[in-house]
Formats: C-alpha cells, sequence, structure tokens
C-alpha cells in the first residue's frame, strides 16, 4: 500500500562497480534531500525506563504476522521483536542484520548469504538457515505478503549449509540485499505461525497487545546489538487524532509522537518541552490513485485532466504549511539521485485540464478520501476539488471513515487518496507500485514498456544508463499512469526533551522506526 513506504524518504541511488556486485555487506549510497536537526546527544547512553510512544499509522484490525504490515504501528512494534535480514543504514546503504554479509557472480541472479551466527530468539532457538528460509518462503508462492512482489523473481532458495543460504533469481537484480531490507522481511523460526506470541531476536519481548489500543514490550536483556536498547519497556499507545497526539507530548504524557500536524509544528517547535525532527523531502508520497481499468479513469485524457487540476503547490501551502516538495505523479522523490529533472512536474492550468476532459467526454469523477489514509488527505481532497471548479470540472468528493481504510477502500474503489511510504529502492520503489504483475498495484496500470525498462534497470551497471532508464520508466509512469502523487511530505517527529539520541532516517520516521533500539534517557 501504502507505502512505508516507503513511511521514508527515497532512499536509492545505487552506483556499483565491478568490485561492489560481487561482494558486499552493502553499499551504495542515495541522494537524499536536506536532513532536520537531530537531538543526539554527547552524554553516554545509559540504561532505564518505560519508552512511551504515541502513534498514528495502526488499526483494530493490526496483526503482528510481517505479511500483513502497511502502515506504521505494526513496524515499529515489529522492530523491538524482531530482526531484518538486512538493515539500512543513516545513509540509505544496506547493511547486514541477520544476513550479515552477501556476495554475487557476474549478472546478480545468483546469491550466496552469510547468516550471522550465535543468535538466539526470545525462545532459546538458535538461528540457522532454515530460518531464514522459512521466512523468505513467507513471502513466496499463495500469500497475500506486502512483500511477494519484491522477491517475485527469486526461483530458488536453498540451504548451502547451516549458516549460509543461496537464492537464484529468474533474472538478475543488483538491488536484492535492498529488496529484503522491506519492512515485510523479519526472521522468525522455522515453521511458527502463532502471531499472537510472536518469537523473535529483537530487543524487546510481547508482553501484552491491544489491536488499535496499546501494546507493551519488555527489554530481554540479551539482545545481540551492542550499545543499544537501553529502555526496560517499551508502550506503543495508538494515537490517531494529530491533536490528541501532540497535546500528549506537550504534556509529558508519551516521550515520542510521529506525523506531527504540520499547521501546529511552529508551536510545538517554539516550546522548552519538545524537539521536532524534520526529514525534509524524503517522506511520505501523498496522492490519489485512479484504476487506470476502471471508467472513466481508462481514458488516458481523463486521468491526465486531473494531473492539470491539481494546484499542487495550493495544497502544500494550505495543508502541510510548507512541510512538503511538490510531486511528480510517480513514487520517486525529488531528493532521489535517480529522479529525473526531465520530468517536471504537471502544474497547474486549468485550460489545459478542461481541454481534457472535454476531449474524454466530460466524465463525472468520485474520489473517497480519509484521514485513515494520511493526515490532510480530507482538506488536500476538497482543495482539489475547488481548483477543478476553476476548470468547469465538478469531481464529487466523499469522505470515509478511517478505521480498515487500507482494507476496505485502497485496491477497491477505483479514485482514491493513498500514501506511500519509501522503498529502500528505486526498484522495489517502482516495482511495488507500478509493476504490471503488482498485487500493490494500486492503478491497474499496465504497461509492458514500463516492465521491460525496470527489467532493463535491474542489471545495468552503468550509472549514466541505469539512470537513463529510470527517467523514461518515470516519464510513462507521470504521462500514462493513473497516480497524481501532488506532494512528498516531510517527516516530522517530535521527541520530549529527555529523550536522547533522536535523528533523521533516509528512509522511515521515528529514527526508522527504531526510537526504541537508537534512544535512550537523558
Amino acid at each position: 500500500m501504502k507505502r512505508y513506504g516507503s513511511l521514508f524518504g527515497d532512499t536509492a541511488g545505487l552506483s556499483f562497480d565491478r568490485r561492489q556486485l560481487l561482494v558486499g555487506a552493502g553499499a551504495a549510497g542515495l541522494g537524499l534531500g536536506a536532513l532536520g536537526s537531530t537531538a543526539r546527544a554527547a552524554e553516554a547512553p545509559k540504561k532505564g525506563g518505560t519508552l512511551r510512544l504515541g502513534m498514528a499509522g495502526g488499526s483494530a484490525s493490526d496483526s503482528l504476522d510481517p505479511r500483513t504490515y502497511s502502515d506504521a504501528i505494526p513496524i515499529a512494534i515489529a522492530n523491538q521483536i524482531f530482526s531484518a535480514f538486512i538493515d539500512i543504514d543513516e545513509q540509505g546503504n544496506a547493511q547486514g542484520e541477520l544476513l550479515e554479509s552477501w556476495e554475487t557472480k557476474p549478472g546478480a541472479a545468483e546469491w550466496v548469504f552469510n547468516v550471522r551466527k550465535g543468535i538466539e530468539f526470545h525462545s532459546g532457538k538458535k538461528l540457522d538457515a532454515d530460518d531464514i528460509i522459512y521466512s523468505i518462503n513467507l513471502h513466496r508462492g499463495d500469500t497475500k505478503s506486502g512483500g511477494k512482489d519484491l522477491i517475485s523473481a527469486i526461483t530458488e532458495v536453498k540451504k548451502l549449509s547451516a549458516t549460509q543460504v543461496g537464492i537464484t533469481l529468474s533474472s538478475g537484480n543488483v538491488d536484492l540485499p535492498y529488496s529484503l531490507s522491506d519492512y515485510h522481511f523479519y526472521v522468525v523460526p522455522n515453521g511458527w505461525t502463532d502471531w499472537s506470541k510472536p518469537d523473535g531476536t529483537g530487543a524487546y519481548q510481547l508482553e501484552s497487545f491491544e489491536p488499535g489500543v496499546r501494546t507493551l514490550t519488555k527489554n530481554t536483556g540479551r539482545y545481540w546489538k551492542p550499545n543499544s536498547a537501553w529502555f526496560d519497556s517499551v508502550e506503543l499507545k495508538y494515537i490517531p487524532d494529530e491533536s490528541a497526539r501532540s497535546q500528549a507530548l506537550l504534556s509529558g504524557q508519551i516521550d515520542a509522537a510521529n506525523r506531527l500536524d504540520p499547521k501546529t509544528v511552529s508551536f510545538l517547535q517554539k516550546s522548552p518541552k519538545v524537539n521536532v525532527v524534520q526529514t525534509k523531502g524524503a517522506g511520505n508520497r501523498l496522492a490519489f490513485v485512479a484504476h487506470c481499468d476502471t471508467a472513466p479513469y481508462d481514458n488516458i485524457d481523463a486521468r491526465n485532466a486531473l494531473k492539470w487540476g491539481i494546484d499542487r503547490q495550493k495544497i502544500i501551502d494550505t495543508v502541510y504549511k510548507g512541510f512538503a516538495t511538490v510531486g511528480c505523479d510517480s513514487t520517486i522523490a525529488p531528493s532521489n539521485k535517480y529522479f529525473s529533472q526531465n520530468n517536471p512536474p504537471h502544474t497547474y492550468d486549468p485550460d489545459k485540464a478542461k481541454f481534457l476532459w472535454k476531449k474524454a467526454g466530460s466524465p463525472s469523477y468520485e474520489l473517497q478520501v480519509s484521514e485513515g489514509a494520511f493526515p490532510g488527505a480530507t482538506d488536500s481532497g476538497v482543495l482539489f476539488q475547488e481548483a477543478l471548479k476553476a476548470a468547469g470540472i465538478d469531481m464529487k468528493v466523499t469522505r470515509v471513515s478511517g478505521d480498515g481504510y487500507w482494507s476496505n477502500v485502497w485496491l477497491k474503489v477505483p479514485f482514491c487518496a493513498v500514501l506511500w511510504f519509501s522503498r529502500p529502492s528505486v526498484d522495489t520503489q517502482l516495482s511495488q507500485t507500478f509493476l504490471s504483475t503488482a498485487n500493490w498495484n494500486d492503478t491497474n496500470w499496465h504497461s509492458l514498456e514500463f516492465d521491460k525498462l525496470l527489467f532493463a534497470a535491474r542489471v545495468e551497471l552503468d550509472e549514466a544508463k541505469r539512470k537513463e532508464i529510470y527517467a523514461q520508466a518515470q516519464h510513462l509512469i507521470a504521462e500514462d499512469g493513473g497516480m497524481v502523487c501532488y506532494a512528498v511530505g516531510d517527516y516530522l517527529d517530535g521527541y520530549g526533551k529527555k529523550l536522547m539520541g533522536t535523528f533523521p532516517h533516509p528512509r522511515y520516521e521515528m529514527c526508522d522506526q527504531k526510537v526504541a533500539e537508537k534512544c535512550w534517557f537523558s
């Protein structure tokens, strides 16, 4: 869905030389926008206390099964309980996690991954290759996992030894380590199915889980990463209302809050009780998506009338108070290294929108919006509606419930609001959103030309050629696709002054959703 998307900034600009391709524990940097101020502290971290998180990005239907994750709260909980295959560092590079290193042959279709040694699950079981294979296969075959599309090219996962796993792809992909860092890919014991009592290798063990209400985890005291996980316990409260989160932070009821309201963040920045960390131009992709196989959106002129008929800058200035960057109708952010400078956004042009709308037969539009999609979606939809009126176009805006939005509205209705999180590479960002066979292709856009470009980029090692391929792909999406991505938001996280070690991250909000691991109390 969404998504986490990329909930962080486009991470991905890979630049491989032959050595980096053949052997790596992570390589290649991203092109990121300017990052906001940090709250790194010079003092040494110390253990103790209960971290209290107040977050948006979850619902009463949340599960701890990694295949189901679609928003911030399940991911934050997972990062406490589980460990990932591969991590993304603060520079946007792939780094070894439970898969500590890897190598591939020329062509990037055959890979060998080394399993980290000496790791135990909370149950005491020792990590081995069978656990890795099982955890990968959860997202292959007959599954609705949101991570399935990212590893659909895998044809074989085999055990080479207790500490080595071989992966074969149907076609080469130098981005495979980045794909395996997606937020669906966590490691569980071989055969594990009881998601109400998850067994992981994370720093914290689940004590209680009330979806839509509250989660409590306790520190195991034996986390395998040194100098991390300083809290005794972590309490996470679901607080979907922006105002309520801010008030809870100001009053000291919580220590950290995500998705601060851009309308009031300047007030929080002035508070002596709060630190605000901003990640500029690398946050959530804010969009409206139309099904390209459903009337009237199956008409390219009807789709493009919408792209010319939205006043992107007005929405950014009015709804997001400038804490966003104009979007270009794909999920690749302007901060990204591979962003196409030759693909400028559709500027607001009521006359052009009216011409295309009439050419399409003057169709009727209905947009479904909800704050359950993302904060500001409703106001953005209303401003979109007003901008279209200047072109003589009427669009009905229907407000729907936020509870269950991602299961009841997204992917089901022909025109609705969507938030896409960052993905760890351009390939994963585009593959999950626009590839013809993708489960989360939420515009139902199918372009064989685009698919061919994406496959070609996966094995192209020449940086200039790869950039050109991605530029062509972005042009196709913007001119033919069904996404109206009007903005790329800034991540705006708020922290109490006593919480140390906070920082912006190029992938996700809230310290890459790892506040519980990275931070501590002064």
